[in-house]
């Protein structure tokens, strides 16, 4: 393993057992929403923070961009950090989130690390070197035709003025495959389709830090990775179409009779 993409591995499990523990306690505080609402975001920064710390011991001169504490540093290595991807499956118990660390180095994403730390899963991927799952090799999946293909999404949950853009998307494509789920976590969506469990993913208005790490994980899978007109420009514009080439390439089209302007990034 790379010793870059070690010391990633490591701060993953660090926020992984934060996230677990955290995670014991959720009845106690359930209750109210306020409360609620505080102690994700508390153990969202005690997540980051841990990661950060384990970064900045190995890479002091490292720059990071994460979730809760935004920008720092200048440097052409930039840590692109989400402590707890799906925040809101974890208050409700609902066991589907991740942790989602990547590198990027002169703006172009080296290493990546998705963990999931309900099921101890570990995605991981080097830029050339192919992804893996725990030990083994990660392909995403050969099924060649839409018809058959389980697609992944997010329901727009920032970006309500492109829902109805979205919603039309959404029909063409339950209409034309084989199945459609919204697990809730994209950063573990993406994961999924370097690892095969979906055959494809598209979604609006997410953050860098949500895909960051799953697009070189499908890239190094085999799979393709694109803005919603399947060029390059998805990490900015947060508008994500993935999966095999063959289902990249039949998304497409069905997306592409939504686009307004504002979505064509």
């Amino acid at each position: 393993m790379h010793p870059m993409l070690n010391i990633a591995v490591k701060a993953a499990r660090r926020a992984g057992g934060i996230i677990n523990r955290a995670s014991r306690n959720l009845d106690v505080i359930a209750v109210k929403e306020k409360a609620a609402k505080d102690f994700v975001s508390e153990v969202d920064r005690e997540a980051e923070q841990a990661i950060i710390r384990t970064l900045r011991e190995a890479y002091p001169g490292h720059a990071i961009l994460a979730e809760e504490s935004g920008s720092s540093g200048s440097s052409e290595f930039q840590w692109i950090i989400d402590p707890l991807d799906g925040t809101t499956n974890f208050l409700h118990g609902f066991p589907q989130y991740a942790i989602s660390i990547a590198l990027a180095h002169k703006g172009v994403i080296t290493q990546a690390v998705v963990y999931d730390p309900v099921r101890n899963d570990l995605f991981t991927a080097t830029k050339g070197r192919g992804a893996f799952f725990n030990e083994s090799r990660l392909r995403v999946s050969k099924r060649p035709h839409i018809q058959t293909a389980l697609i992944g999404t997010g329901f727009p949950y920032r970006q309500l003025d492109h829902l109805e853009s979205y919603l039309g998307m959404m029909r063409d494509i339950i209409r034309n495959s084989a199945g459609l789920r919204r697990p809730g976590s994209a950063a573990l969506d993406l994961a999924w389709v370097a690892a095969g469990r979906l055959d494809g993913f598209w979604e609006l208005g997410l953050s860098k830090w949500d895909i960051a790490a799953g697009s070189l994980l499908i890239n190094e899978a085999g799979g393709l990775v694109g803005n919603l007109q399947g060029n390059e420009g998805y990490l900015d514009s947060g508008n994500i179409v993935a999966g095999n080439p063959k289902i990249f390439a039949q998304l497409l089209p069905l997306i592409a009779p939504h686009l307004t302007a504002a979505l064509r990034d």
